[in-house]
């Protein structure tokens, strides 16, 4: 589907919708409203995929199951298996990175051909709101469209503080060749709880420097202190109520870090900040169309993803509308598309319930009402139910690390409002249970299913 030119004073590129962003809710913005048979315009200046392809989810969990294969080569050792010097087994780097990015490459190439073949105008050029219904390129070329579509994602920050520069951010972690000897995470979010894990698994001393007394505000704090605990087992250090004041270049090349409150830590290789995101939201041309973004750098949308300007919409890390997670940028571009082309004027998305994993290790899943939250709504009519076990691999390599699921039910029919899963396999078996509690699960119901034995997940089922 190619676009309409005008070739009067001002050569003018017509289509039916123009997208800035080619991440994970660009993408899927352009593809459903190609599905309708509109014409699309896609504006990437960089790779497609956005942040969760190159620089957040995929290469990531690339780490984290290469750190978790690491883990387990040492415990099969402790089970029978002639591993030599398994606690050291070598892992290399830049190898890896070549599969790595081999990966993402086929993911690249699928985007193209799925985009060539669905007649989607790429733009390789980033793209700037100019008036109601017109984005300019960085080329100068300018298109219109009765709607665009706004999905350019965000970028980790550093704190304004001094010596800053001298630490690393997520998007740094990705451009490493070996694992730093020392390594200092500031944060205490699923960032650098991530990036600790992986860290410490492949052969780094990670210390973690915490604002808060305690990792991950968003989910439950029991399943927190075990994995707070599960942590420092596997030998990170965990600094709470920290707040640090300045970086420091050492004569030996290391850095040193000094806290607010005058105490110093020396010796690091690396320092990482995982201090939160910005939505990219600057330069954008939001002035053009009567839109003003908040403090955070968020775009104001309202339901149905739209901002204040007519025919002008948000998807994404740039509106702050539900979790920051890829299939929520993704889910909420599909339906937004649904209702402007597909004929579904009902089309939205439902931030409800939405399910999540951390990505430590082992890893942490959750959907639905922390107890807390759960309390705080219903009160007294709270009902919990929590499994704290060691999982059998490592009952029988007698390791410590342990498990704990956790329902969070309410009323007399004790209707399922949370689970919370810290343990192997808990991304994989979550998913599941996320589609049974958003349907409206009750305790009952998972009484009347019959365990699958001997498993981790028979514990939900079996939780009394």
């Amino acid at each position: 589907m190619s676009a309409v030119r005008d070739d009067g004073d001002e050569a003018l590129l017509h289509f039916d919708l123009i997208v800035l962003g080619g991440g994970s809710g660009g993408l899927a913005a352009a593809f459903r409203a190609a599905e309708y048979g509109q014409r699309v315009a896609l504006l990437e200046p960089r790779e497609l995929g956005g942040t969760c392809v190159n620089v957040g989810c995929v290469p990531k969990k690339a780490m984290w199951l290469a750190a978790d294969l690491g883990s387990r080569i040492a415990q099969a050792a402790q089970l029978g298996f002639d591993v030599p010097d398994a606690k050291r087994a070598a892992f290399d780097w830049p190898r890896f990175l070549t599969d790595r990015q081999r990966y993402i490459h086929g993911i690249h190439d699928s985007y193209r051909k799925r985009l060539d073949r669905d007649g989607i105008v790429v733009v390789p050029a980033r793209g700037r709101l100019a008036g109601p219904g017109r984005v300019v390129c960085d080329s100068g070329t300018q298109l219109t469209a009765p709607h665009i579509v706004l999905a350019t994602g965000s970028s980790p920050t550093r704190p304004d503080l001094p010596g800053a520069a001298l630490g690393a951010v997520s998007d740094d972690f990705f451009d490493w060749c070996a694992a730093p000897a020392r390594v200092a995470i500031i944060g205490g979010g699923y960032i650098a709880i991530e990036f600790a894990g992986v860290l410490q698994a492949l052969g780094s001393q990670v210390d973690m420097f915490v604002r808060d007394q305690r990792l991950l505000r968003q989910a439950d704090g029991e399943l927190v202190e075990q994995l707070q605990e599960n942590y420092a087992q596997q030998g990170i250090g965990l600094v709470f109520g920290y707040d640090l004041a300045a970086l420091h270049r050492e004569n030996d090349g290391r850095l040193r870090m000094e806290a607010i409150d005058g105490t110093v830590r020396a010796g690091y290789d690396q320092v990482l900040f995982a201090t939160g995101r910005r939505p990219n939201t600057g330069d954008l041309g939001l002035d053009t169309v009567g839109i003003t973004s908040d403090e955070a750098g968020d775009i104001p949308v309202d339901a149905w993803q739209a901002t204040p300007a007519e025919g002008v919409y948000a998807v994404g890390d740039i509106c702050g509308c539900g979790p920051a997670l890829t299939p929520v940028a993704i889910a909420a571009a599909r339906r937004l598309c649904d209702r402007l082309f597909g004929g579904k004027p009902d089309a939205k998305l439902d931030a409800d319930n939405v399910p999540s994993v951390v990505f430590s290790h082992p890893p942490l899943a959750m959907v639905g009402l922390t107890e807390a939250q759960a309390r705080e709504q219903h009160g007294d009519d709270v009902h919990v139910y929590c499994s704290n076990f060691r999982p059998m691999r490592n009952a029988l390599a007698e390791t410590a690390q342990r498990s704990l699921f956790k329902l969070v039910c309410v009323g007399e029919s004790r209707r399922v409002l949370g689970l919370h899963l810290l343990g192997d396999a808990a991304d994989e078996i979550l998913q599941g249970f996320a589609v049974a509690l958003k349907r409206g699960i009750t305790l009952d119901d998972l009484h009347d299913t019959i365990a699958i034995h001997p498993t981790s997940a028979e514990e939900i089922v079996l939780m009394r």
